[in-house]
């Protein structure tokens, strides 16, 4: 039961860590943030903010998931 929720924090953790890193990181390529964000997501993987951010998504459901199979 605490691992659930605690898998469901580090999601919401994630997600919010995901929304500040698009908005502050920048990058070597592209003219927009969302045009950086795409290049960081392909260069850093799951560092990038998006990265994080799908992370953290992800996270959030396989905690819920838990919830309903149990």
């Amino acid at each position: 039961m605490a691992l659930k929720i605690f898998i469901i924090l580090f999601g919401v953790i994630l997600v919010l860590w995901g929304i500040y890193r698009m908005k502050t990181d920048d990058a070597f390529v592209g003219k927009t943030q969302t045009k950086k964000n795409i290049f960081n997501l392909f260069v850093f993987g799951e560092a990038s903010g998006i990265g994080q951010f799908l992370g953290g998504i992800l996270c959030i459901i396989l905690g819920i998931i838990a919830f309903i199979i149990k």
